[in-house]
């Protein structure tokens, strides 16, 4: 896994999630008070298009529990600091071939929205229990020396899921509170060690009810965090750069757009690559803070993946080729 990834020319990887079942749904191996079963509610998506359903149903018959994830049923604590000791230790040991290595945790408010709570008073009181326990998950990462990524799809994709009964006003309310709930669990972590990633889902659906980048900015940048990795491949975003023209990135963080599209086997040409990522400097104004990334992962639970394992290497080898090439121009070597 890693070896291709720098084979394919990655400067800034990981190990895949290999010891993990799915991005977020692996925490009750550290965390206490699961159990059971949630009833997630369904994207707008899956409401008005019953077909993909069923598709997508067709196509991944044996994927991990998403939907039907456990569910808080008592006081969430921490309690096994060893398997993520064991993750960091073998990514520090694999690493060093890349200059620069980084491993992901779900943020409190993925967890919440999709291991439903059944044990505390509200939402917001399971965010906080959420974010005190996590809280050691991202200290063991930087204390191991690694760049800590918060993966936060809530942020974005649970506007027409689990707030899909709100208002786009409310929802806003909601993700200030799942915003200040990622900054009480990296509290004492220095923001140049951290990223978060945002995205409205990593799948080839529809998307046509995602809320817009320009809603969402300025709360993504009250977040602690010294870079922002934001999908801009897939065909539902690719305009968004525009909202960051209107409300510019603060001086104090980086930019990771997606530049490959994690959903489909399309591979993209360098060009093409080169040229979003010329655009995203062009509206950041600084070279400097630009890093090519994906929309999302490329397999974010075990049995669904949407891209075929050999043409992940080529889209990232493009991807490499791309930011070559934009670097030459906007170096001008």
């Amino acid at each position: 896994m890693i070896g291709k990834q720098v084979e394919a020319g990655v400067d800034v990887g990981n190990d895949g999630e290999q010891s993990r079942v799915g991005f977020q749904t692996y925490v009750p191996r550290c965390l206490c008070g699961f159990g059971g079963e949630s009833k997630r509610p369904p994207a707008r998506d899956q409401l008005e298009f019953p077909s993909y359903v069923r598709q997508m149903a067709s196509r991944f018959p044996h994927s991990a529990r998403v939907t039907n994830a456990p569910a808080a049923l008592s006081e969430v604590r921490y309690v096994n600091s060893a398997p993520i000791k064991e993750d960091a230790a073998r990514l520090k040991r694999m690493g060093g071939r890349f200059s620069e290595c980084f491993m992901t945790a779900p943020s409190p408010g993925i967890v919440a929205t999709t291991m439903l709570n059944q044990h505390y008073d509200s939402h917001e009181a399971y965010l906080m229990a959420l974010a005190k326990a996590l809280a050691n998950e991202y200290r063991a990462i930087h204390d191991a020396g690694l760049v800590l990524q918060i993966d936060s799809p809530d942020l974005a994709m649970e506007r027409h899921r689990f707030f899909g009964h709100l208002t786009d006003a409310e929802f806003l309310k909601q993700l200030e509170l799942h915003i200040a709930a990622i900054n009480l669990g990296i509290d004492g972590i220095p923001r140049d060690r951290i990223r978060l990633h945002v995205c409205w889902g990593n799948n080839d659906g529809p998307h046509i009810h995602d809320i817009a980048m320009a809603a969402i900015l300025s709360e993504l940048y009250r977040a602690n965090v010294g870079a922002l990795s934001i999908e801009f491949a897939n065909p539902r975003h690719q305009h968004e750069y525009s909202a960051l023209r209107n409300n510019p990135l603060p001086a104090h963080m980086l930019l990771m757009p997606g530049v490959l599209d994690t959903t489909t086997n399309f591979v993209e040409h360098p060009e093409i690559v080169a040229r979003r990522l010329e655009e995203a400097v062009s509206v950041v104004g600084d070279r400097e803070r630009v890093i090519a990334g994906t929309d999302c992962g490329f397999g974010t639970f075990a049995g669904r993946e949407y891209v075929a394992d050999e043409i992940v290497w080529v889209k990232l080898a493009a991807a490499a080729e791309g930011a070559r090439i934009a670097s030459n121009r906007l170096w001008g070597r």
